[in-house]
């Protein structure tokens, strides 16, 4: 299966590039929005293209020939309200548009942990909703997914442990954290692929 993993510059989706070019049952397309990251990967042996989240003909272009789709883009905390509007909200809602109009059936969505709760909200409300909206349109959309909500990612080696669930407790996160070094330790790409 070709995977092409939007926000392949960020932190996990350079992870999840990684495993996907080391996988023996994937191969992976990393769309970058600069020409010096393009090179970087492809230095690596891993094929890239150049598109942003501004248009769907351009992801749609982007992601021709690919099977299924990872959304790991975010604006980060660096931005504020309207980048992540843009990028969460918006950039997620085209690059499920541009799956559905080339025949890509599989996306999954790395959103944000209580995006779908919002009596759990922070102080990055405008997160947390550009995060929920998008989950939403991915949900009423005709394609086969699965939304991942990680909690605090660490940059530590792994684990090899996870939880899974449909809603984690925040007693249950509280236990998970501790014993953790990211809810996303074993999640092997090759895995999330597979799951339906």
């Amino acid at each position: 299966m070709k995977v092409f993993v939007v926000g392949a510059n960020g932190q996990i989706g350079r992870h999840l590039v990684h495993l996907l070019k080391e996988s023996n049952e994937h191969t992976v397309r990393a769309m970058v929005r600069k020409e010096e990251q393009a090179k970087d990967f492809e230095n690596l042996g891993v094929e890239a293209k150049l598109a942003n989240l501004e248009g769907v003909e351009e992801i749609a272009e982007a992601a021709k020939g690919c099977d299924a789709v990872v959304f790991t883009a975010g604006s980060g905390d660096h931005t504020g309200a309207d980048k992540t509007i843009l990028i969460d909200l918006d950039g997620a809602a085209k690059t499920i548009e541009a799956a559905e109009k080339i025949g890509i059936q599989r996306f999954i969505m790395v959103s944000a942990i209580y995006a779908n709760r919002r009596e759990n909200w922070s102080s990055i409300k405008h997160y947390l909703a550009a995060k929920h909206y998008a989950d939403k349109i991915l949900e009423q959309s005709s394609l086969t997914y699965t939304i991942i909500r990680p909690g605090g990612l660490l940059n530590e080696p792994a684990t090899g442990k996870v939880s899974i669930a449909e809603n984690l407790s925040a007693a249950a996160m509280a236990n998970i954290t501790g014993s953790m070094k990211s809810t996303t330790d074993s999640v092997n790409g090759a895995n999330w692929i597979k799951a339906s």
